[in-house]
């Protein structure tokens, strides 16, 4: 186990990709520093922060004791729960075979869940025009992932079995199921497993981080901060 002297800098906004890692370092429960990128605002364009995240998103860590005792940022949230995972050898198997069974999970979300929740909460929420086919499209494959998570979790607590970077990949977009169009208790599985989930101090105090600063910013409602976002220009 890594001791961690100075702590990890955060780069984060609340969103379901900013809590995989707010809870993961909440899990690890290493000393960390959280500086906010507030995407409605445009704060992801400034230059310092592309130095470090030069596809202008947030998550971003920056690790001052990385390889060698030397700095190193990562970005992609993915990516940082990999790095973070094999840094401090928890929630991430040295074992290759369960290790693919997390991997699997990880990228599952990564090109599945999270990406079509997104668009999901897109066409349904936000679009300034509603385009029934893009909802329904979206709908109703988060509809069949939902499915394939429901399944997978028939007879384990967790999704690659021990607890792990996937669930912690996974919480942030499957608490959000109704703004999906979803009915959980169609999948009962997984809603037992969002109560476990949830049930956990680090995953909820993860979740809760900075929340306040969401409800602040009025993105919901705030037509400018949603063109900063969806357009991807700076103020």
């Amino acid at each position: 186990m890594t001791d961690q002297t100075s702590p990890i800098e955060l780069y984060y906004w609340p969103t379901p990709n900013g809590w995989k890692i707010s809870i993961l370092l909440e899990e690890l429960d290493i000393p960390y520093e959280v500086k906010y990128i507030n995407i409605g605002a445009g704060d992801q364009f400034k230059p310092d922060f592309l130095k470090i995240a030069p596809n202008n998103r947030m998550p971003v860590i920056l690790d001052p004791e990385g390889p060698d005792g030397k700095p190193i940022s990562v970005f992609e949230s993915g990516a940082i729960m990999q790095y973070l995972g094999r840094k401090f050898d928890k929630f991430y198997p040295a074992d290759e075979r369960a290790r693919v069974q997390v991997d699997q999970w990880l990228m599952w979300q990564m090109g599945g869940l999270g990406p079509m929740a997104g668009q999901t909460h897109h066409f349904r929420v936000y679009a300034p025009e509603k385009v029934l086919y893009a909802i329904d499209r979206y709908t109703n494959e988060v509809n069949r992932l939902y499915g394939v998570l429901n399944k997978q979790l028939e007879d384990r607590d967790f999704i690659a079995g021990e607890y792990s970077i996937a669930d912690m990949a996974c919480i942030g977009w499957a608490q959000l199921w109704e703004r999906q169009g979803q009915d959980i208790r169609q999948f009962s599985n997984m809603e037992k497993w969002i109560e476990r989930m949830k049930a956990r101090p680090a995953v909820a105090k993860g979740l809760a981080l900075g929340l306040e600063k969401r409800e602040q910013s009025s993105f919901d409602k705030d037509k400018e901060q949603q063109a900063i976002l969806f357009g991807q220009k700076a103020r």
